[in-house]
Formats: structure tokens, C-alpha cells, sequence
């Protein structure tokens, strides 16, 4: 990973980081590693929202190495990071289409406001400067305005893409989509979708709906179902990873917004409990604001280190 891009990644967790290390300075300042320098540790991590078992499990590793000893509160973030990366390295696995699937069908699935027509627009652009041949469909005919941005991230990446009207059937836009790629021979179909609520019976049933279409032309299809994360939502985002699982085959996730909370440690908790690929990370709105997620980077981010320890 770049300088540029790992310095942008503890900018984008800045406001996650600073809570956890002053909480950490505060722990550890002037005194031996005790028991009440481990609690208000276990506390500072969970108030970023890295969740009580995670919290739980890091905080006993760090009483089995060093308690009743000295510790510098850089001894502490280092060891901290190191743990973290290796609960995060499992599910580090950058989404990576596949040849054999012509085209290689993306489904990104969401709550409204999460990000998702955007992490599609900036998946098609690293696809296309890769050398892929892209094609996208504006499967969110629930609204106008996301059926616009789309095709404006079609225009400005140079990929073909397939929308209706608004209200129009989603299913039949992806099908299409399907057939125009199929035609192209494209590398690689990103298909929106209307944002779900929980209390939105009609469209939790129209990705099902879109999922049967798409298997019509391709009974493999989708072959990713990318569950994109608001960070901002902290725990709330593990009831969306329930949801979602019940409607759709979720394969992976994209955390957008880091760099708007202090709870971006809840990608830990989420990787933790769920164990599902942590494709990409979103830290801003430039177009590449969303990178590859790194267990390494992500852990030394947000523990306030800099690249070369």
C-alpha cells in the first residue's frame, strides 16, 4: 500500500484513532499495567466500538504478556496493533473478479445512504484502469437520483450502462444488463439495488426478485453479493449483516465513511463475529477513497503508528 494512500487511512480514522489513544494514555500514564489500567484499556476499546468480545480477547493477551509490568503507551498501541492484525488478516481479501465468469456479476446490496451507488462507481473506475471491461446496472429504479449518479460515473469511467425510469422493474434492468455484457463480452457486471429496510417487505424481496432473473442468463450469478457498511452506524452494523445474509448471499463487505465516526473499530468487532472478506474500505468522496482493505495498515492506523513500525 502507497505512503499517499496509508497516510490518508490514519487520516480517515483520526477521529477512531484519537479516542483510542488518549484513552490509552490515560490508562497506562504513571503507572504500572494493573488491573485498573486493563479495564479502562477494555473500556477504551469498546467505546470504539470494537466490541465486547474483541475488547475481551485483545486486553487478555496484553495481561498475559505484560502485567505488573512498566509499559509505554506505544508498547501498548504495538502490541494492540499487532493482535488486531491478526484477527483482521483472515478476512483481508481483495475482491478480485474472476476470468472465468464472462461477465463476472457484482450485486452491492445496503441501507439506504450507505454508499452503495458510489462504491460502484469507484469499483468500475479501478476495474477499468486495471483493464477490465466493465458494464453497470442502475438496479436502484427506487431512486431518481441514484439512477442519475450512476450514469454519470458510466460517463466519466467510460462503461456502459443499463437504467430505466424511475419505478421501473429492477429485475428486468439487471437481466438486461446481463445480456449486454454477455454480448460485449465484459469482465465485470456492478449491479445496484434499491436500498432495503428492515420495514420494506416490498424491496427485500425484489433483490431475491433481481438474484432469480439474473440466474435465468446465468445460473452462477450473482458470483459476489458485496454488502456495503456505513461505519458511521457503529454496532447497528451488525443487524444489517443479519438482514442481509437472510435475503441475499452475502460474500463480502465494503466499510465506507471511516473518516466520519469515531467507531471505525467496529470493522474489528464485525470481522470477528461474522468472518466475512473485508474487500475495501472507504476513508473520503474522491474517487480513490476506496482502496483494498490491509489488516497491517488498518491496525497500525488506527492505533496512531506510522508506516515504518
Amino acid at each position: 500500500m502507497s505512503e499517499g494512500w496509508f497516510s490518508g487511512l490514519k487520516n480517515g480514522l483520526s477521529r477512531t484513532t484519537s479516542r483510542v489513544t488518549s484513552g490509552i494514555a490515560q490508562a497506562v500514564a504513571g503507572r504500572r499495567l494493573d488491573k485498573k489500567a486493563l479495564q479502562a484499556l477494555e473500556e477504551t476499546l469498546i467505546t470504539a466500538d470494537l466490541g465486547v468480545n474483541t475488547a475481551t480477547k485483545l486486553i487478555s493477551s496484553l495481561e498475559a504478556e505484560k502485567f505488573d509490568r512498566d509499559v509505554t503507551e506505544e508498547e501498548v498501541r504495538e502490541h494492540l496493533a499487532f493482535r488486531l492484525k491478526n484477527i483482521l488478516e483472515p478476512v483481508a481479501i481483495p475482491l478480485r473478479p474472476q476470468d472465468e465468469n464472462k461477465p463476472h456479476v457484482i450485486m452491492v446490496v445496503g441501507v439506504n445512504g450507505c454508499g452503495k451507488t458510489t462504491t460502484i462507481g469507484k469499483l468500475a473506475k479501478a476495474y477499468v484502469e486495471e483493464g477490465k471491461s466493465v458494464v453497470l446496472a442502475a438496479g436502484d429504479t427506487f431512486r431518481a437520483a441514484a439512477v442519475e449518479q450512476l450514469k454519470i460515473w458510466g460517463e466519466r469511467t467510460g462503461c456502459p450502462t443499463v437504467a430505466k425510469d424511475t419505478g421501473s422493474d429492477a429485475a428486468g434492468v439487471a437481466f438486461e444488463a446481463l445480456e449486454l455484457a454477455r454480448t460485449n463480452g465484459a469482465n465485470v457486471l456492478l449491479v445496484d439495488t434499491a436500498g432495503r429496510l428492515q420495514n420494506r417487505e416490498d424491496l427485500m424481496a425484489e433483490v431475491q426478485k433481481m438474484i432469480r432473473v439474473l440466474r435465468k442468463l446465468d445460473k452462477t450469478a450473482p458470483h459476489s453479493c458485496l454488502l456495503v457498511l456505513d461505519a458511521t452506524v457503529g454496532q447497528n452494523a451488525h443487524s444489517q449483516v443479519d438482514t442481509f445474509k437472510k435475503i441475499a448471499e452475502v460474500s463480502g463487505i465494503v466499510m465506507t465513511k471511516l473518516d466520519g465516526t469515531a467507531r471505525g473499530g467496529v470493522l474489528v468487532a464485525l470481522a470477528e463475529k461474522h468472518g466475512l472478506p473485508i474487500h475495501a474500505v472507504g476513508v473520503g468522496e474522491g474517487e480513490d477513497d476506496l482502496r483494498p482493505f490491509d489488516a497491517k495498515d488498518f491496525s497500525e492506523g488506527l492505533m496512531g503508528l506510522s508506516k515504518e513500525n
